[in-house]
This record gives structure tokens, C-alpha cells and sequence, in this order.
């Protein structure tokens, strides 16, 4: 399986996984012109894609995906309470790539399997997915404020995982939001800080070390790349944990392809 963030953070999302035989996006909240961008950089083509599976419906995790799926015949998966909600923002789709996926569902496509789980976050029904070759898994879990049960079972045994780590607590509750925002952002509905984040990799590791992590969706405001790596990493190695031996932690490009990963 190949595992490839494009992109990562407040002001876009995209990823790209691949099996011997499918080939996917996860999300698509940057222009379409960007992604193809992004996918050639890797030598991919968008032509070659064989669905763009939706998160949520917040204009950074799907503003550029009606224009791929027009552009390029590419066929949209999404819970119908999702579709509901972006269906207005992402204009107009041929019926036959509109495809609505039950919550908690697998979608099964040649070799790839695509389960979907719940995660809390302030979108009408946000989704994390688990995508499997029968062999070997990976996972994107961003946009959630806690870390709950569900996710950590859907992604404990996922050699790659892409995790959020949104926010710095002080830079944020003193930072230039409104306090309605920091409220929001803060909530369990909200986004996973750097902090919480460490202590879920902690958990994670419990069940399976050797893992690769790459943390991601960083808030363009209230965070740094290296303020978020160095507080997870701190996390870990207060828990015992070490970086390159019972863990790869690595970081998400907010503006360029990275963490291409065979497995």
C-alpha cells in the first residue's frame, strides 16, 4: 500500500492512498488545480482515481472535490447526512458518482477496503477512515476533540496512522480568535491539541508499537510544526516511549506533498 499526505492543515486537506489496484483521495479541501499539482508531484494521475472518500463537509475537506469529480468522472463517497450538507457548496455531480455510504460502514473496491467510523467533531456526521489490502491498514483520523474509544479501536492496529494535532493550548486560549472560537475549538467536539494527541499515540503504542505516525491538521494560528512535534514528542518520552525505536513520528505538509510511505 502507498500512503501519501498532499496536503495537511486548517487551510486544506488531501491524501492519497493506493493498493495494488485502487487508487483513492481522502478529502479534497484545496482547488482542484492544487491537487493535481500535488498528484503529480508523486507521479499519479487524477484520471487514475477511482473515488474521493469525504470526511466531512467543511469547505478545507472538500472544496476542490466537485471540480475533480466533474474534471475527471471521479465518483464521491459520503454518509448521507454529509451529502446533504456539502451537496450546495460542491455543485453539480453525475448521479452516477454520487455515492452514499452507510455510517460505520466498508465499502469494498477490487482490493481496497474502506471502513468508515464515527469521530466528535461540530460537523453533522464527521468520519475517520480505516483503509485496509487485507494486509496492512492505514488510518486518517483528523478533526475530532476527543480521543474516544471508537477511533482508537478503528486505528489501533494500523501501521500508519494520520493524526491531528490542531492546536497549542496557550497559543490559542491567548491568541487573536474570539472566545466563542477558542470555546469551540476547545470543546469535545472541537480539535485534538498537541498535548492530547501525545497521550493518544501513548495509548496507541500500548497496543502496538512500531507504528508510523504522522501528525497533521495543524491550525495555521494557534500552532507551529515544531512546537507540535517537540510537545507529542515530549509526551512520548515521558511515557517511555522512544522516536525510530517503538515509534516514526513524522509531520504533515500544510502546502506540499509529504510522508510518501510504502508498507
Amino acid at each position: 500500500m502507498i500512503f501519501c499526505s498532499l496536503y495537511s492543515g486548517s487551510s486544506g486537506n488531501s491524501m492519497f492512498v493506493a493498493t495494488d489496484k485502487v487508487k483513492i483521495l481522502i478529502d479534497a479541501g484545496l482547488p482542484g488545480k492544487k491537487i493535481d499539482e500535488a498528484l503529480k508531484q508523486i507521479n499519479q494521475e487524477p484520471t487514475n482515481l477511482n473515488g474521493i472518500f469525504i470526511t466531512h463537509e467543511h469547505s478545507d475537506h472538500v472544496k476542490g472535490v466537485g471540480v475533480l469529480s466533474r474534471k475527471y468522472d471521479i465518483p464521491i463517497y459520503a454518509n448521507g447526512d454529509t451529502w446533504a450538507a456539502m451537496e450546495s457548496s460542491i455543485g453539480k455531480i453525475k448521479e452516477h458518482n454520487i455515492k452514499v455510504i452507510d455510517k460505520r460502514s466498508i465499502t469494498q473496491i477490487e482490493d481496497m477496503s474502506i471502513k468508515a467510523f464515527n469521530i466528535p467533531h461540530d460537523a453533522v456526521s464527521p468520519t475517520g477512515y480505516t483503509i485496509s489490502d487485507s494486509k496492512k491498514s492505514i488510518s486518517v483520523a483528523t478533526d475530532f476533540g476527543t480521543f474516544t474509544r471508537e477511533i482508537y479501536d478503528n486505528i489501533k492496529d494500523s501501521e500508519v496512522i494520520l493524526l491531528e494535532s490542531n492546536h497549542d493550548v496557550n497559543m490559542l486560549k491567548f491568541g487573536p480568535y474570539p472566545y466563542t472560537l477558542k470555546r469551540r475549538i476547545l470543546s469535545e467536539i472541537g480539535h485534538l491539541s498537541n498535548d492530547d494527541c501525545g497521550n493518544a499515540i501513548v495509548e496507541l503504542v500500548k497496543c502496538d508499537s512500531n507504528k508510523k505516525v504522522i501528525l497533521g491538521h495543524l491550525s495555521n494560528t494557534n500552532n507551529q510544526p515544531d512546537l507540535a512535534y517537540q510537545t507529542v514528542l515530549n509526551v512520548l518520552n515521558e511515557n517511555g516511549i522512544k522516536q525510530q525505536k517503538d515509534i516514526i513520528l513524522t509531520m504533515a505538509n500544510r502546502h506540499n506533498p509529504s510522508s510518501y510511505i510504502e508498507i
